[in-house]
């Protein structure tokens, strides 16, 4: 068995105007330069775990870029609705058709809630944001049918000394949750700051935004069996 290579990233926020202000007028540029940094590390897949948009008001122009980007990607992109970019009638993901690109799986668009990798023994499973409701990230773990499996969630962690009094108030996930998933990896999103989270019993990571963390996560699966993580820094173009 041959090394899997994915790489992590998470909050985007694709948009017209905050981003773009801030990158050369092109609200996509995050996008860019995880797509660019995932080929350049030879990944077998992206993985982006929610708010890949800012919000649903993104124009039209700005969704044919990032579809394009996407379109060009070279490899496969698993996406996973968040917060800011639920699944909802006016959703950017349907507005763009996002899912008709052939290498691009939403989950809860085209795809419902795991993607497999056959010829990896790998599968990718999350629970999509599907309105602007709390819901619970890490519910109801998929049942583990590969050799491979990574979880994605986007949501908020909680400590289990703050638990009962949390920070925010919405989208929490638990050291319990995070380990019920029995995954090999937790890819998570939601803040902007990349951290290991949970009790250590299954590896667990935001990856933080591109725009702050400057960095994705690369996780490598080995052939061994190890699950190594690293910081990859990114390089973002101006345009």
């Amino acid at each position: 068995m041959t090394e899997i290579r994915l790489v992590h990233s998470s909050d985007l926020h694709v948009d017209d105007d905050r981003i773009a202000a801030q990158h050369g007028g092109d609200g996509t540029g995050g996008l860019r330069a995880v797509l660019a940094k995932a080929r350049a590390l030879g990944a077998d897949a992206v993985l982006l775990a929610g708010d890949t948009f800012d919000n649903h008001m993104v124009n039209a122009k700005t969704l044919d870029r990032a579809g394009r980007l996407l379109a060009e990607a070279g490899l496969p992109v698993v996406i996973l609705p968040g917060n800011h970019d639920p699944i909802t009638k006016d959703s950017t993901f349907l507005r763009g058709d996002l899912a008709t690109i052939a290498n691009v799986t939403i989950f809860g668009v085209n795809a419902g809630r795991a993607v497999a990798f056959a010829e990896r023994d790998l599968e990718i499973w999350g629970n999509p944001h599907r309105d602007y409701r709390d819901m619970a990230p890490l519910d109801d773990p998929h049942p583990r049918s590969t050799r491979w499996q990574v979880c994605m969630g986007h949501g908020h962690y909680e400590p289990p000394e703050t638990w009962h009094n949390p920070l925010r108030p919405s989208w929490l996930i638990s050291d319990a949750m995070i380990a019920a998933t029995g995954a090999d990896y937790v890819a998570l999103g939601h803040w902007d700051r990349p951290a290991q989270v949970g009790d250590g019993s299954v590896p667990a990571y935001y990856s933080g935004s591109p725009e702050w963390a400057k960095t994705v996560n690369l996780i490598r699966l080995t052939a061994n069996g190890d699950v190594v993580v690293t910081r990859e820094d990114l390089v973002w173009e101006e345009r």
